[in-house]
């Protein structure tokens, strides 16, 4: 399946990608993918795979995010967090739903795909970049203190949230019990910390400083409340 899925996001996303190449500054801007997935969740490990395949990606940017309601089965998630559960449900609600899966991957904020389904999160991720976004965002990183700055080209219609992303970029874990026994599973993009840090109305530019202490990757989203959709997104590593 690597071979099939890595030559499929090769012809959808190589295509559109000028529009999101012009970035000044060393930040890179993609289309957001989260994937909801769990240690603990026998149906994961292929979207842990194809994650692994999405985060090698420039104009994506793969964020794993480990739930913990898969961890009274016997095998406790060592990434999970409640907040991301939270999140999660969150999501669901804005949908409309009861009900959320493991592996689940949600694109641009407002795209759901349950399961392990690549080709649907590939054209998903190609019509978020060819739809493109009005705001501009730039990242610099010194020492740190990272240096927020966006402008939006009509001004926005709503106010966004200012989010900022921090993760691990991989992490190898001998999984000795539950659903995953015995195996040995890489993780990539591993967030550790997902905070809001302000709001944006989308019509002066913003500027903004905030603390990303330590070497590790961080990225800013700025959507819509709901969570809603991710009007743009950029990351330095």
């Amino acid at each position: 399946m690597r071979h099939i899925v890595s030559a499929l996001c090769a012809v959808t996303l190589l295509a559109p990608v000028a529009a999101f190449s012009e970035e000044a500054g060393p930040a890179r801007s993609g289309v957001v993918v989260e994937l909801y997935t769990s240690q603990g969740c026998s149906s994961c490990p292929p979207a842990d795979e194809f994650m692994a395949e999405l985060a090698g990606h420039e104009d994506v940017i793969a964020l794993a995010l480990h739930v913990d309601y898969w961890d009274y089965i016997g095998w406790s998630d060592s990434f999970a967090r409640p907040e991301f559960t939270g999140r999660q449900k969150d999501y669901a609600r804005a949908a409309g739903s009861r009900m959320i899966y493991t592996p689940q991957m949600v694109i641009g904020g407002v795209d759901r795909v349950e399961g392990n389904t690549p080709e649907a999160v590939v054209k998903l991720i190609g019509k978020h970049l060819a739809a493109g976004s009005p705001v501009t965002l730039t990242l610099e990183r010194q020492g740190d203190v990272l240096a927020i700055r966006a402008v939006a080209e009509p001004p926005l219609a709503r106010g966004v949230e200012v989010q900022v992303v921090r993760y691990i970029p991989s992490a190898t874990v001998e999984i000795a019990r539950g659903e995953n026994a015995g195996r040995v599973v890489t993780y990539r993009n591993i967030v550790t910390e997902w905070a809001k840090v302000g709001d944006w109305a989308g019509t002066a530019p913003l500027e903004m400083q905030v603390t990303a202490a330590g070497d590790a990757p961080v990225a800013v989203i700025l959507q819509e409340t709901g969570p809603a959709a991710v009007v743009a997104a950029a990351r330095v590593e």
